[in-house]
């Protein structure tokens, strides 16, 4: 994990995941407004190929408009980017950047305070993801 997001591995294959976290996601709020496929891109645009990897942009309209009324310019880091990666057949990474580092780099209380609760939406994403890898085994 680096020092700008928060990661986790779970013990199940891409596609699985990719529903999973979609699952996560929405019961914590947040919409999926933007999907890009890497592994599609890449292969398209410089015939390289990588591992499945997708790149989820996901929203919570209302911390939006919090975030965006205590400083228009955090636009440029938004949405919460969520990304889903394949390991191999039967483990997939899932990182997200981690809103406490969007914080950081405004330095305004009202953004500090909206990206509080963005982080622990996606802390509790990773959680349930856990979750489910545990009741699965």
């Amino acid at each position: 994990m680096s020092s700008y997001t928060m990661a986790m591995t779970v013990d199940r294959g891409f596609p699985e995941t990719v529903d999973l976290v979609r699952i996560a996601l929405a019961e914590q709020g947040f919409g999926i407004i933007t999907e890009i496929d890497m592994s599609a891109t890449l292969k398209a645009k410089i015939d390289v190929d990588i591992p499945p990897q997708i790149i989820l942009g996901a929203c919570r309209p209302a911390l939006a408009h919090q975030a965006l009324l205590a400083d228009p310019s955090i636009a440029a880091l938004l949405p919460c980017n969520v990304v889903v990666r394949s390991v191999d057949a039967n483990a997939t990474t899932v990182e997200a950047f981690d809103p406490a580092f969007m914080a950081g780099m405004a330095g305004s209380d009202a953004v500090r305070t909206v990206a509080a609760d963005a982080r622990e939406r996606l802390t509790n994403v990773l959680d349930t993801l856990a979750k489910e890898t545990e009741h699965a085994a």
